[in-house]
């Protein structure tokens, strides 16, 4: 079995182990981003991760693994949704997500040069028809979203503090952490509704998944499918 045999097979095994399906299209064009973030890597220095397999497993599954929590908004109902992911570096979550959901819309903001122009290559590389590249600190950015995204951004309260004027009213935010925060305290101005265990294959460590709304939310309409 070639490399190529050996990664797509990694990859199309987790998604099944997450429970996902798996398009025909979708595994090979994962695999290819892969690669270019491998190539890309030995110069941008993008993740501390450089090997492909370990990639798949902490990087695209990991990525994946929130998929589900995304389904409350694919009603089909008007112009596609619009997802913020936050200090989205090598494009994750954003871009996993991006090629599992084409039908919804992800804006992938960073204030890394090197980074975004990597995301740009990605998005043409992969005709993500669907993501938009931003280059911008998250104190500048003006913008209001009914889902934002972040995955080991910081922490729970600066997260709160830094994020809440991009948030619209009513929206979401997803934030993908390590081990539970989590201290009886919660951030003042969004609030932590929710915290979901997540299993990625081949992943040892804890991964959580905080849901969180403004303060005067008392109910969190994402539910794992």
């Amino acid at each position: 079995m070639s490399g190529s045999q050996t990664l797509q097979g990694a990859i199309i095994q987790g998604i099944s182990e997450l429970g996902l399906a798996c398009p025909a299209a979708l595994a090979p064009r994962l695999e290819r981003f892969i690669h270019s973030l491998v190539k890309w890597n030995k110069v941008y220095n993008l993740t501390s991760i450089r090997d492909p397999d370990a990639m798949v497993t902490l990087h695209l599954l990991d990525s994946l693994a929130v998929a589900p929590f995304l389904t409350p908004f694919l009603d089909g109902s008007g112009s596609p949704l619009r997802i913020l992911d936050v200090g989205s570096g090598a494009g994750l979550p954003g871009i996993p997500l991006a090629m599992y959901y084409p039908q919804l819309e992800f804006v992938l903001l960073d204030s890394n040069g090197k980074k975004t122009r990597f995301l740009q290559q990605m998005q043409i590389e992969l005709g993500l028809a669907n993501v938009t590249v931003v280059q911008s600190r998250v104190e500048d950015y003006v913008g209001q979203f009914t889902l934002i995204m972040c995955r080991a951004f910081a922490n729970l309260t600066d997260i709160s503090q830094g994020l809440q004027h991009l948030l619209a009213a009513d929206g979401s935010l997803l934030a993908m952490k390590g081990k539970q925060e989590l201290d009886g305290s919660s951030p003042s101005a969004l609030q932590v509704t929710q915290v979901h265990a997540l299993q990625v294959p081949g992943v040892d460590a804890e991964r959580h998944l905080y849901v969180m709304h403004r303060s005067s939310n008392n109910h969190c309409d994402v539910q794992p499918s």
